[in-house]
């Protein structure tokens, strides 16, 4: 069969990648036109994109083949139907007036079209999750096949809704931004400037893996890309030094996946919040704050104590950058970071901190030498066409998601669902939030953070909210379970890319992971229980709620790593600290004070009733 020559296909999908970016910023800087021109575009540059760099079947030479061609041309149609239709779709009233048969041909094709481009994204998990949810609808939601598709296709309640406002007007510049800082050198100079500041200490490449991870994380919003782009280099570096393979896969698995979670730039599904929320996205980052620099102390302080635990020792500093250097040579580079916060700190809008960002870049790169000659205009086509690919997947999973909230709005599924939870966990909060934990980790297992975190707002928030939880600590507490997959056996992709680094047994890499990231399971009920850590309430009650639960994800740390301050802790003195872990997690000063007592007798065990000859640290370098 005839099929477009493979040269052309990768023209092709360079311009259109380019285009997609580019119109992008044009919205940003003049301002979005009407919703279904934006979101159609926005979809159809997707779709088309799709269908061009993932084909249907794998063709050594490159090639187009006709069967794309035409989903490409039909992708195209579906998408931008609405927008070419504006009049009579904005005059018509849905579900009164029932669509004509272009509205079934073509909305019956984009969902269709949808579905296979996602499946060709991120797998069979989200088209099935979002079929599964048609055939409810249509049998025991008992919707008929017009109205579905009215509100699926020919409102702003289906496809064309939230998760695909926000991919086309925040994630797409944000991504798009994270690949122009990434090809301004700032990943180098991440690692730089972690090894410079960690590198000597004890366990120093761990250190540096969370930090150069957690720096990595605000631009890049992807565990697997954190872990593929950072880890290449820490993972290793973790190895020689004396981490075990399995540890040193752990740490940067549990590092990258806080990403999404910490300010100022987060995954994709932070914006979405900020919509579902109604209020602005600096907000959602402030919340977000705290619990993420708590996730990252657990982390920090759990490398610490195993290093600690086995006598490693960090790389000598002739060996390390100083950070002196680091900084006059490329701590420019941070400029287009703090641009981002400074304009969204002036109260304007994400999109439109995001595109100064975007802007601040290339001059920044001008400022020193070293930096000067990075972006030649074949640097930055790529860094546009970059941008455009990688949100691919995130607008089709928003697409697809957008099927699946229709769905439940149109049923009252929601409600009902509510209805379930509050049954099962019998009016307690404890149980209820339990079963929402389980619940996000499984639907993250299946699908990509941002569309399970819409189900979730979907089917669980409600429940959380009618047990007294306030509305942004349970958005959060759903978010960082769905996050948090990514590191939870069987299905842990952030664990499954940092084995393929570091070629050690999945399951101890599973299991490692999980024990360095068990604090971040807990920090959800945390701050359920005490919205302060949200930075919600008076300055001094935030304050005590910051300090106690420090206090308590390091004594967690400790006692999972079977090390404290002052040497190796006994079982009893891990039951201690875990105990007072526990205790801290509970706001209130009594909690408090108990939690401030364990930790006193752990210390003065430590002290005084250990062995002189057993409080030496180990020597040397060993395995851990």
């Amino acid at each position: 069969m005839p099929s477009v020559p493979s040269g052309v296909t990768r023209r092709l999908i360079t311009a259109l990648a380019v285009l997609m970016s580019v119109f992008h910023l044009w919205v940003a800087f003049v301002g979005p036109p009407n919703a279904y021109v934006m979101r159609g575009l926005h979809l159809a540059f997707a779709l088309v994109l799709g269908f061009l760099i993932m084909p249907g079947r794998a063709r050594v030479d490159g090639r187009l083949g006709v069967w794309d061609g035409l989903l490409v041309l039909a992708a195209a149609a579906a998408a931008l139907y609405p927008s070419l239709n504006l009049t009579y779709i904005e005059n018509r009233m849905y579900y009164v007036d029932d669509p004509v048969l272009a509205d079934y041909v073509f909305g019956g094709a984009l969902i269709l079209l949808i579905l296979e481009a996602t499946r060709r994204a991120t797998g069979w998990a989200l088209p099935i999750t979002a079929l599964v949810f048609l055939a409810y609808g249509v049998t025991v939601g008992q919707q008929s096949v017009g109205i579905m598709l009215d509100q699926l296709y020919l409102t702003t309640e289906g496809i064309f809704g939230i998760p695909l406002y926000v991919s086309a007007t925040y994630v797409m510049l944000f991504i798009l931004f994270g690949a122009f800082v990434e090809r301004s050198g700032a990943g180098k100079l991440f690692m730089d400037f972690a090894l410079a500041l960690a590198g000597h200490t004890s366990g120093g490449p761990a250190k540096v893996a969370v930090i150069t991870s957690s720096l990595f994380g605000t631009v890049s919003g992807s565990a697997v890309a954190n872990v593929m782009t950072t880890g290449t280099f820490t993972i290793p570096l973790m190895m020689r030094t004396g981490y075990r393979p399995a540890f040193a896969g752990a740490v940067e698995a549990v590092a990258s996946t806080g990403g999404q979670l910490m300010p100022p730039i987060m995954g994709a599904a932070a914006f979405v919040m900020a919509e579902f929320l109604g209020v602005s996205y600096l907000k959602v980052a402030m919340f977000a704050l705290l619990p993420a620099l708590l996730y990252y102390v657990a982390v920090f302080m759990a490398v610490h104590f195993e290093a600690k635990r086995i006598g490693l020792v960090g790389v000598p500093k002739a060996d390390l950058p100083r950070l002196k250097e680091v900084l006059l040579e490329r701590g420019h580079l941070f400029l287009p970071l703090v641009v981002i916060i400074a304009v969204l700190l002036t109260g304007r809008s994400a999109a439109f901190s995001a595109l100064c960002g975007i802007a601040s870049v290339i001059p920044t790169t001008w400022l020193r030498p070293s930096t000067r000659g990075t972006f030649t205009f074949t640097a930055i086509v790529e860094a546009l066409e970059a941008g455009a690919r990688n949100t691919l997947v995130v607008a089709l999973a928003c697409a697809c998601a957008g099927i699946v909230i229709g769905v439940i709005t149109l049923t009252g599924l929601g409600l009902s669902f509510t209805g379930v939870v509050l049954a099962l966990s019998q009016n307690s909060l404890i149980l209820a939030l339990f079963l929402t934990m389980l619940a996000g980790i499984l639907l993250g297992m299946g699908l990509p953070t941002t569309p399970a975190y819409i189900v979730q707002v979907a089917l669980l928030v409600p429940a959380l909210v009618k047990l007294g939880v306030q509305v942004e600590a349970a958005h959060l507490f759903v978010l960082y379970f769905a996050v948090l997959s990514a590191i939870t056996p069987p299905v842990a992709m952030a664990v499954y890319a940092a084995n393929g680094i570091s070629r050690a047994t999945l399951m101890d890499t599973s299991w490692a992971a999980v024990k360095l990231g068990l604090t971040g399971y807990i920090i959800p009920f945390m701050f359920v229980f005490a919205p302060s850590l949200l930075l919600m309430g008076d300055p001094a009650t935030v304050a005590l709620a910051t300090v106690t639960a420090t206090v308590g994800v390091v004594c967690l740390a400790g006692g999972l790593h079977q090390y404290f301050f002052l040497g190796t802790a006994r079982p009893w003195e891990r039951l201690l600290l875990i105990a007072a872990a526990l205790v801290l997690i509970k706001p209130g000063w009594q909690s408090d004070l108990v939690g401030l007592v364990l930790i006193a007798l752990t210390l003065a065990s430590q002290r005084w009733l250990r062995p002189r000859a057993s409080a030496a640290a180990p020597e040397g370098r060993k395995s851990a």
